[in-house]
């Protein structure tokens, strides 16, 4: 047997033998077996060696969502430090902070969309989606880019944010004279101070007793009425 015979002959045996990539992200993951469901799955966005755990979104929109954050029902407290908002938090089968650290790695592997899925406590919902999405590296604080909205009965109250640094308590990066991650009891990119504030204290509904500091969204409902639940979803354009 000659060897460009041979060659051919094993060629297939030899494909069967190579391991497939490990998923980057959700889309990958459906990609490999489109007959995945929804639910939590290991990623590896920044080797084969070191996986993330997050929630995979595969009926939305033909699906392929990595969802990098989730409220739902109060259960995580979503207050803290610049280092658990860097390395994540949270479970990814309830509420989570998928990690600056791993939402730039995402980012940066390939172009993003993001869609914004949000309800009240009435029910209803509404949503806002942006077809351009990045978050910036450390050095540069990982700074939120955001552009494209198309409205899903949100409003915009995310392109405001964009080109600005991400705020903690303890690391204040906004473009405010006072701390907004303290005012407002939260951490996001922060301007002067906030039209959106996904990581605030989870609370119940209307309520003016303390101004802006629950999970809001302007647009939709205001600075006086904190959601039900809130979700930060992205994938490949």
């Amino acid at each position: 047997m000659t060897p460009v015979v041979l060659l051919l002959f094993l060629a297939p045996l030899l494909s069967c033998c190579r391991a497939e990539a490990k998923p980057v992200d959700c889309s990958d993951i459906f990609k490999q077996n489109p007959s995945s469901a929804s639910g939590v799955y290991s990623i590896y966005p920044f080797s084969e060696r070191f996986s993330v755990q997050a929630y995979c979104d595969r009926e939305t929109d033909g699906g392929g969502w990595t969802v990098i954050q989730r409220r739902m029902d109060g259960t995580v407290n979503f207050y803290r430090g610049w280092d658990q908002y860097v390395a994540g938090f949270g479970d990814a089968g309830g509420e989570y902070w998928l990690g600056l650290m791993v939402i730039h790695r995402i980012t940066a592997k390939r172009p993003q969309e993001l869609l914004v899925e949000m309800e009240d406590f009435e029910g209803n919902k509404a949503s806002a989606r942006y077809s351009s999405f990045s978050v910036g590296s450390e050095c540069d604080g990982y700074k939120l880019t955001v552009s494209g909205f198309t409205d899903g009965g949100a409003g915009d109250s995310l392109t405001q944010h964009s080109n600005l640094k991400f705020s903690t308590f303890d690391k204040d990066q906004d473009v405010s004279t006072g701390n907004c991650a303290k005012l407002f009891l939260g951490a996001f990119w922060f301007g002067n101070c906030h039209n959106a504030n996904l990581n605030g204290v989870y609370r119940w509904g209307a309520d003016s007793t303390i101004f802006a500091v629950g999970v809001e969204w302007l647009s939709w409902k205001g600075h006086d009425y904190s959601l039900k639940s809130i979700s930060f979803k992205t994938r490949p354009v």
